[in-house]
């Protein structure tokens, strides 16, 4: 789809991985109250002189600081209090209610499964809900069921998408999660997946329990902690054989971190693999837009980059790119994070998946599905994907080249009004007067 086509009826634009800002521009007396439009605790109040002009200055500073920590937090900003007050006409729908009708619908043309309970913030996705659910032939057996809205990388049409889908639910492969069940309509998809008792590779790192919501699994995890060498290797090794096995059948993925890995009897498989099809931006997008060397197909190894480092600090590095890596008893993972995630690799070139697999790192991890895996994909999807790959491409160069701009305008913008560069005006400007006087006063003598 070009971006001059119009979207799909019930398609959804809104990017919830763009972060908000929100500046506090003035404040008011009302009824003897300071009013800043929010509903947040306030910086330190005082009960004499709480009117005077510079102490509201001072908590409306505080206040902004405070704005803006939220604003800057990966996990806060996305979620959906935040953006419902910085942004209540775009997140004024209850998702909740909608995600029920649409599962109820669902259940209704398809009695075999059942609703055990739902599943409230275990996922960070504001317009991602999910159940735990049954099929009553096999009761004891609990399963995941997500239903999402469609998002604005959806480029493939509804007939391929559907075709894509089909794909995912026939394939069984070791290091993919299986997708059991899917359905899609020209603005959503509802799927079904094994439910994993022991929650994800994140969990694992973060010691919490899987259902628990997310702010308070991830927000200040207390015991989170890196993983031993030897997992890392293992780990990190079956990760990047999913992410080839995808790449050579040309799904793309853009979707790894730590939530989206589960270890099942020492094996680790990528979850949501469709979510690039389905047009869902990625987690780590407003990272990644930054970086103009970053294309579709380095997304994965940038991705693979972070969850490589949770895997070994026990957290997510708090901003790429990264240069100064904290002390790790394991020389080889820095090496390999450096190649991935350094200023350097994020202006050159990032190593590819195949060259990963063959670091010292991973070369020597011994596999135990030795055999070569691959997935057919019909020549007609294969068509599809390429051409919707390109159509990501593009959305991605796009807002890339626009914050390339922007940065280039605020920079010059800064560097004009600082104080160093008005200085060197004045300078120039005297040097350019006395030039000028000089002229003057030799033309007039030479007059006289």
């Amino acid at each position: 789809m070009s971006f001059l086509e119009k979207p799909a009826p019930g398609r959804v634009l809104l990017d919830d991985t763009v972060p908000l800002t929100a500046v506090i521009e003035a404040s008011q007396n009302l009824q003897s109250h300071t009013v800043c439009g929010i509903s947040l605790p306030l910086p330190p109040k005082k009960l004499i002189g709480n009117m005077d002009r510079e102490f509201i200055a001072e908590r409306q500073r505080g206040l902004q600081a405070y704005l803006d920590s939220i604003t800057q937090h990966p996990l806060l900003s996305s979620s959906l209090p935040v953006k419902k007050f910085l942004d209540p006409n775009n997140y004024c729908a209850n998702y909740t209610e909608i995600a029920l009708q649409q599962v109820s619908m669902f259940f209704r043309s398809d009695l075999k499964w059942e609703v055990l309970e739902p599943l409230r913030d275990i996922g960070w996705r504001i317009r991602k809900k999910y159940f735990l659910i049954k099929n009553k032939e096999q009761p004891k057996e609990r399963y995941l069921l997500s239903w999402v809205d469609l998002g604005p990388d959806k480029f493939l049409s509804d007939k391929d998408l559907q075709s894509a889908m089909k794909l995912l639910t026939s394939l069984s492969t070791p290091y993919l999660c299986p997708l059991l069940f899917s359905s899609t309509s020209e603005s959503s998809a509802l799927l079904i997946r094994p439910f994993s008792e022991k929650g994800s590779l994140r969990d694992h790192i973060c010691k919490v329990k899987p259902r628990e919501s997310y702010l308070k699994k991830y927000g200040n995890p207390k015991n989170s902690q890196g993983l031993e060498l030897s997992d890392i290797k293992l780990y990190g090794r079956q990760i990047l054989e999913g992410l080839k096995l995808l790449h050579d059948g040309c799904i793309f993925y853009g979707h790894l971190h730590a939530s989206n890995v589960i270890v099942d009897g020492g094996v680790c498989r990528l979850m949501d693999v469709e979510n690039g099809m389905l047009g869902v931006p990625s987690v780590l997008r407003p990272s990644f837009t930054q970086l103009r060397k970053i294309n579709v197909l380095s997304i994965d190894v940038f991705c693979f980059g972070h969850l490589l480092y949770e895997m070994t600090y026990g957290r997510p590095p708090d901003r790429v790119p990264v240069d100064q890596f904290p002390p790790a008893p394991y020389t080889a993972v820095v090496s390999v994070l450096q190649s991935i995630l350094s200023t350097e690799a994020c202006k050159s070139k990032m190593p590819t998946v195949s060259e990963l697999i063959q670091t010292s790192l991973f070369s020597d991890v011994q596999l135990q599905h030795s055999e070569k895996l691959q997935i057919k994909v019909p020549s007609r999807l294969k068509e599809a994907l390429k051409t919707a790959k390109e159509s990501l491409e593009k959305r991605l160069q796009e807002e890339q080249r626009v914050l390339h701009q922007h940065r280039r305008l605020t920079r010059a913008q800064s560097h004009h009004g600082s104080e160093e560069e008005k200085k060197r005006r004045k300078i120039l400007a005297r040097k350019v007067g006395s030039r000028v006087d000089k002229r003057v006063n030799g033309s007039s003598s030479m007059s006289q």
